[in-house]
């Protein structure tokens, strides 16, 4: 995977590959190459290629991993406040805890606007099960609710609803 040192790498190519085009889009002005308006475009395609590269290089690419964690699906977002994600049935609480505190530092952004009073990013898991043939039921199995203020240091609560683990289906052998 692709880190951020790499991209300062790929930035600094970049930056290199936009000051030579630059430099011959003013050659080419000043000898009236019949190029000179491509260059100017290619030109600006560089800049907006190295400023790419640059944020690419700030910002960590790097998602959470919490033990114990299984895969999950992002099936709703707000973009602000609310998310929904889906696991699989054959989840168990301690999977399903370790699930949400992942999808909460996941899903943690500072673009994410805090509009509610309380001002959390609210994480609800939820499965499908089949009770008859052609019908599905979502159950929802927990919650998790972190601040969207701090990162590092707000603290995440973790709800998980025993009682709807009691419709999951029991795995077969």
């Amino acid at each position: 995977m692709l880190t951020t040192a790499n991209f300062l790498q790929y930035t600094q190519w970049s930056g290199i590959a936009t000051l030579v085009f630059a430099a011959l889009t003013f050659l080419a002005f000043i000898f009236k190459w019949g190029i000179r308006f491509r260059l100017v475009g290619t030109t600006g395609f560089m800049l907006v290629v190295t400023a790419g590269l640059f944020g690419l290089s700030i910002v960590p690419l790097s998602r959470t991993v919490i033990p114990g964690a299984t895969r999950y699906t992002l099936v709703y977002d707000n973009g602000s406040t609310q998310a929904v994600i889906a696991t699989s049935p054959q989840i168990t609480p301690t999977q399903l805890e370790a699930t949400l505190r992942q999808a909460a530092s996941n899903l943690f952004s500072y673009g994410r606007s805090g509009t509610r009073e309380d001002g959390n990013l609210t994480v609800r898991a939820r499965t499908i099960i089949h009770p008859e043939t052609g019908i599905s039921v979502p159950v929802y199995l927990g919650e998790v609710k972190r601040s969207l203020v701090s990162h590092q240091n707000s603290p995440v609560t973790v709800k998980i609803y025993t009682d709807n683990f009691a419709k999951l289906p029991k795995p077969t052998a």
